[in-house]
């Protein structure tokens, strides 16, 4: 298996690792068939892929193994935003779904034990073709039996009609919203279209909270970071 390095993972306060922590323990108890979750957002710059590396990291150091997909196809930013080295040429999603490389040849075994990646690979201008694909389909089944946990670092799903697609082959959904920066009618509208696919939203996770603004609590006057709140209801 080819081998890939992460330099730049966000380290977190106290604050902020609990807060990961319960999301990971949430999503660690929310069921045995449940393992493939695509992580998506309402808009860009909420911290969906920065909390998308953390939930992996997190979830690789209780043991699980990991594969974390990038799944933006129109403009990845993966491999330069979290200073990733890969071995070789940097093989990924859009090379497997268009025949050029096996599975096995675009996933990375990471520097975080338990962690693997699949990048991007390239960008393309229309991705819909690769994505809404029985082979995407067959690949997240066929992770599914090799990894304990399958995350989809999806496209902003009030941007492009990518993430409805992506989220056809996944278990459950889940928004990453910045605190206070969305109405309500976005939120609804963009989870209404995750739904629509057939895939359950299992949860929000409330990003870049003052935990301030939330207690005057000395405690956790300083930093911020995540709060989480899961629900899930079988049909």
């Amino acid at each position: 298996m080819r081998h890939a390095e992460i330099s730049r993972l966000e380290d977190m306060d106290y604050s902020g690792t609990e807060a990961l922590n319960s999301i990971c323990s949430n999503i660690a108890f929310i069921g045995r068939n449940m393992k493939k979750f695509i992580l998506t957002s309402c808009t860009e710059n909420e911290g969906k892929s920065s909390m998308a590396f953390q939930i992996m990291a997190n979830m690789a150091k209780r043991g699980r193994t990991v594969c974390l997909i990038d799944g933006d196809l129109r403009k990845s930013m993966m491999i330069k935003r979290f200073g990733i080295r890969i071995e070789g040429e940097a093989c990924g999603l859009v090379h497997y779904l268009a025949g050029y490389n096996d599975l096995e040849d675009v996933v990375y075994e990471t520097n975080i034990p338990g962690a693997y990646i699949i990048p991007a690979g390239r960008d393309v201008a229309n991705p819909l073709t690769l994505l809404d694909s029985e082979d995407y389909q067959n690949m997240m089944n066929l992770l599914g039996t090799k990894f304990d946990l399958v995350i989809v670092d999806a496209p902003p799903v009030g941007m492009v009609i990518d993430s409805a697609i992506l989220s056809k082959a996944c278990d459950g959904a889940i928004m990453v919203i910045e605190y206070g920066s969305r109405h309500k009618g976005e939120l609804v509208d963009s989870v209404r279209q995750i739904q629509q696919s057939g895939c359950p939203v299992i949860g929000c996770i409330i990003n870049k909270v003052r935990i301030k603004s939330l207690s005057e609590k000395s405690y956790y006057k300083s930093h911020y970071y995540a709060y989480s709140h899961y629900e899930y209801k079988k049909e």
